[in-house]
């Protein structure tokens, strides 16, 4: 009999995991660096969670954020579509008058009307009142914040207001927390804010219970580790890395509940887990900003340092445990994955992302992506880069850099600072610092990706060259 019942306690367990759709879980950090995790090359830090997932999935090795920055990035996961085709580049701050048009189909939409629960708790970025929340857009439940937990009137020791009536931050209006639909209470100050890892951490985790035997997407949006760090007490002082070190902990300790629940609740191997980041990190917060792992630059510009970010995803059975993967991916190509992995239809309108399932299951070694628009712009639609294989050509143009000035330290900010780039040909191949440039040894290369540039531009526009794209659809506006 007890045969029997181990059996059949068996039976139960496959069937939960083979008798459904494919749950989908993405975790989206925030100006997280490519080099901000063991997998990626940390060092100082125990990143055990991350690991994990590396050794039962597969690590890519040279995935792009559509751009390298909040709000684009993130409409570029969710629809699938290079931001500024959709009207939303930048960054939304208080006071904008635009928002991710809701007749875009996102992940979440098109998975709910494909018979999924869906819940997105975290970071939103994609518009700051209503009726341009989250339940607007595909997701049945929506916990957090609007935006960066930045975005408030509160100097960098994480308690006193901004007075200074020159620094924006005077005018931000206190950090909304947001149940769907209704302001419940604002997050005051950075103890406040330490405690946000947690709270949605535990969200995520009866979100995955109450709708275990459904079919789910989880789309879990940590604000960390974007400026300012905030952990809780059970981290603090923890790591050897001073308090950057603790949060990264602390949230590869979300990824460890995240999984150990998955466990405990037989749905495992029906899941497919993908961690990734919006952008590369703010290095101008200095100790309190992460690693691009060795790459150029950071957040707000288009070196790899900005767009190329970590990308780990588990799908058990169906995904080489330990494999890694040089193709050229983006965040844009996640719909159309998803839509493939879960039979969910894919947009009407015209998108830019291209199906890597093939890639991810080991069924070939080479990705379907050759070209990457690096787009860039705060209230601007700048082509400055084109990636064509193992190719990058700079093109002139003004930007930010983190090397002219000094670095902040201890959550202060530090000075910024801008420059002018030069026309440069960079063999990422052999040169992934884009430290070299050799477009005079490759002339027909530079010819080649100028042909790519001018489809771009015609399609997607480019205000370096007082372009207007042919194919852009417009926000929401109010």
């Amino acid at each position: 009999m007890l045969f029997l019942s181990a059996i059949t306690s068996l039976g139960i367990a496959q069937s939960k995991d083979s008798n459904s759709k494919p749950n989908i879980i993405i975790i989206n950090m925030d100006d997280m660096g490519y080099g901000d995790t063991e997998p990626y090359g940390m060092t100082g830090v125990n990143t055990p969670h991350f690991n994990q997932i590396a050794e039962e999935g597969m690590r890519l090795t040279n995935f792009n954020a559509g751009q390298a920055i909040c709000t684009a990035s993130r409409a570029a996961l969710l629809t699938g579509c290079y931001p500024n085709r959709i009207g939303m580049s930048g960054v939304l701050l208080p006071g904008a008058k635009h928002a991710l048009n809701p007749n875009e189909e996102t992940i979440a939409s098109l998975l709910k009307k494909n018979g999924y629960k869906t819940a997105n708790y975290g970071k939103w970025h994609l518009g700051n009142v209503l009726p341009y929340w989250p339940t607007n857009y595909g997701f049945d439940e929506f916990f957090g914040i609007p935006y960066s937990h930045d975005v408030w009137p509160i100097d960098y020791d994480g308690y006193s207001k901004v007075t200074d009536s020159k620094d924006m931050r005077s005018s931000f209006p206190p950090l909304p927390l947001i149940s769907n639909t209704t302001v419940i209470g604002t997050i005051e100050n950075i103890k406040d804010a330490s405690k946000l890892t947690t709270l949605f951490t535990e969200k995520a985790i009866g979100f995955i219970k109450k709708n275990k035997k459904d079919p789910f997407f989880l789309y879990l949006t940590h604000p960390l580790p974007h400026a300012p760090l905030a952990v809780s007490d059970k981290f603090k002082g923890k790591s050897d890395l001073g308090l950057f070190g603790d949060v990264i902990m602390e949230l590869d300790w979300s990824i460890g509940e995240i999984i150990n629940t998955l466990d405990k609740e037989g749905i495992a191997k029906n899941t497919v887990l993908i961690i990734t980041s919006d952008n590369g990190p703010w290095l101008v917060f200095g100790d309190n900003a992460g690693s691009s792992g060795g790459f150029r630059e950071g957040k707000s510009t288009t070196w790899e340092g900005g767009t190329r970010v970590p990308f780990l995803i588990r799908w058990p059975g169906k995904i080489k445990g330990g494999s890694v993967n040089s193709s050229l991916m983006t965040n844009m190509d996640l719909l159309p994955t998803i839509a493939t992995i879960t039979g969910a239809p894919l947009p009407k309108n015209q998108i830019d992302g291209l199906n890597f399932l093939p890639v991810l299951t080991g069924k070939t070694a080479s990705g379907p992506r050759e070209i990457f628009y690096y787009y860039f712009g705060v209230g601007s639609n700048n082509l400055e880069a084109i990636r064509y294989k193992h190719w990058k050509l700079v093109f002139p143009h003004k930007g930010t850099t983190y090397n002219k000035k000094l670095q902040g330290k201890d959550g202060y900010r530090g000075e910024g600072a801008s420059a002018e780039f030069p026309m440069a040909l960079y063999d990422l191949a052999h040169d992934p610092g884009e430290v070299r440039d050799v477009q005079q040894l490759y002339p027909e290369i530079v010819a080649e990706i100028q042909k790519i540039a001018d489809t771009a531009r015609e399609d997607l526009g480019d205000d370096l060259n007082q372009k207007v794209g042919k194919n852009i659809r417009k926000p929401a506006t109010y």
